[in-house]
């Protein structure tokens, strides 16, 4: 499943994978990758400057990550340009969600924050979202 937003002529969109080969659930690890597809669908140029996560696990752990760029690079996005990239997190419980936003910066040096819409990280083994306050027995 995608999840999308559109911010002032860029686009966002996310797809988060759970990743069973490398999570250890007995051990409370649990890690989801996602990709992420930037696209400039508005009239004139954009720099990715900084990017900004609020990750949300359900044991109640709350974590910000803040940095430039996406994965070592800060992509120059022109019209109709864009930028794919992948990463991952690693969470304690299998439900959590991420969110956040990238920083923007135009050819005349102004900025401007572009939302990443909220995703869920759910492992197939988790109940439903709706649950993910309640523990299972």
């Amino acid at each position: 499943m995608w999840y999308e937003r559109e911010t002032e002529g860029i686009r966002v969109a996310v797809r988060p994978t759970f990743s069973l080969a490398r999570s250890e659930p007995e051990e409370g690890t649990y890690v989801f990758s996602y990709r992420v597809r930037v696209q400039n669908v508005g009239e004139g140029p954009a720099q990715l400057i900084l990017r900004h996560w609020h990750i949300h696990d359900s044991v109640g752990e709350d974590s910000e990550v803040e940095g430039e760029g996406v994965v070592g690079v800060q992509p120059m996005l022109h019209p109709d340009q864009g930028h794919e990239y992948r990463s991952y997190c690693v969470l304690r419980s299998p439900v959590g969600y991420m969110e956040g936003h990238y920083t923007f910066q135009r050819s005349d040096g102004t900025r401007f924050k572009v939302s990443i819409p909220r995703f869920q990280l759910q492992a197939p083994l988790a109940p439903p979202s709706g649950d993910e306050g309640r523990a299972r027995h």
